[in-house]
């Protein structure tokens, strides 16, 4: 069975999307396109990391506009059909629904608090208090409005996992194995910590991708979560 880890193919063009996605499709059930490699191949690159295998696709463009036009956007995305899509929560209530509504068959993903955001940097922007209460606030709201999955870090999977229940899929990006590089994650976690804490898919990228065989090390995680989930926690 695929683990529920989504790789983040990060690559620089489509052909090593390609390749990663080939590699490591048999061991995770999901691939997940960003923002950038989304920008430079457009619905092409859907398509060309699904190919011929059944691992699931998670679109990252982190929607945030006025409701019409993120709803335009959501509707014209729907069409390539991938698993996922996100938006952000801080849009708002109007914004989080109408992405919702324009795309009925994807699941709009509402993004909370960004990984890379710490207190001084939420402080910053104007986001008053704990990371976890600002995580909690976004949740409800975007809860409220119809979406059915969150983007947390792994440091609010609990938290917000009592909040929303049982029913709401719970994304965790900021997820390392042991003695993995940060990279420019704030608010990390292992991925045994993710899972037990509840959080129900794991975004992986450059611990996977960056490895000299991409495959194994999406195997090696695989394997390295279906131990931790085997053994009772004491």
């Amino acid at each position: 069975m695929a683990a529920p880890i989504a790789v983040a193919i990060d690559a620089p063009e489509i052909e090593t999307a390609a390749r990663w996605a080939s590699a490591v499709a048999p061991h995770v059930s999901t691939v997940k396109v960003g923002l950038e490699l989304y920008l430079r191949y457009g619905p092409e690159v859907i398509t060309t990391v699904r190919g011929a295998n059944k691992v699931e696709v998670f679109l990252d463009l982190k929607l945030h506009d006025i409701p019409a036009t993120v709803a335009g956007a959501a509707r014209n995305i729907a069409r390539f059909k991938p698993s996922i899509l996100t938006v952000h929560a801080a849009g708002g209530r109007d914004m989080v629904k109408a992405a919702v509504e324009a795309a009925p068959q994807t699941q709009i993903a509402a993004v909370t608090v960004l990984t890379s955001l710490d207190e001084k940097a939420l402080d910053e922007i104007g986001m008053r208090g704990p990371a976890s209460e600002t995580a909690r606030r976004l949740a409800v709201l975007a809860v409220e409005s119809g979406a059915r999955a969150l983007v947390c870090s792994p440091w609010e999977v609990a938290s917000l996992r009592a909040e929303v229940g049982p029913d709401i899929t719970l994304i965790t990006p900021g997820v390392r194995p042991a003695g993995a590089e940060r990279g420019d994650q704030a608010r990390v976690a292992t991925p045994e910590e993710a899972v037990e804490a509840g959080a129900d898919l794991l975004v992986i990228g450059r611990p996977i991708t960056r490895a000299a065989d991409p495959g194994a090390a999406a195997a090696s995680i695989a394997a390295a979560l279906r131990r931790a989930q085997a053994t009772p926690s004491s």
